[in-house]
């Protein structure tokens, strides 16, 4: 499936694309380009605009209803739109591209020497140059994500009392 964010939903692009979803993302764009890309290219549009929503012939949409990246993530997860088990960290969390693995030295110089002795592969990515290697990042992201995919989506079903960071759903 492929998305395209509006200008509310930074952050949900971002751990869509996480997720290795295809998801374009613009900080500032105008509505009708906004409309036309999706149409184009058979995006689905997730928006937290009620206008929006409300334009003739839009049918492929998906209204967010939470401001919390992580509860409109979850949103997306239990209405069956994403998958938990992804491959993270595919695509680059900036531009959106797929990720290329690389030799390490190729990444020679521009990533800390520490990355460079480590297990896993380097990427980088061929639109924006920013690389990725395997740190803790990964498993701290799969962690947040096993909480968000787990965490009951109504608030009221929380845990009232915060003892410390990992009971924040």
């Amino acid at each position: 499936m492929k998305f395209i964010a509006d200008s509310m939903l930074g952050g949900l692009a971002k751990w869509l694309r996480i997720l290795g979803y295809d998801t374009l993302y613009y900080s500032d764009i105008d509505d009708s380009l906004l409309l036309r890309i999706a149409r184009e290219e058979g995006r689905t549009l997730l928006t937290r605009d009620t206008r929006l929503i409300r334009v003739r012939g839009l049918k492929n949409f998906i209204f967010i209803k939470d401001d919390n990246p992580e509860d409109q993530l979850r949103q997306l997860f239990k209405s069956g739109q994403i998958q938990e088990n992804r491959e993270i960290l595919s695509r680059c969390i900036h531009c959106n591209s797929i990720l290329h693995t690389i030799s390490s030295d190729k990444a020679e110089g521009t990533i800390p020497d520490f990355a460079l002795w480590r297990e896993g592969d380097v990427r980088q990515c061929p639109s924006c140059g920013k690389f990725y290697w395997k740190g803790t990042h990964p498993e701290k992201i799969r962690e947040r994500l096993k909480q968000v995919f787990s965490c009951p989506q109504d608030p009221s079903e929380r845990p009232k009392k915060l003892t410390s960071i990992k009971d924040i759903c």
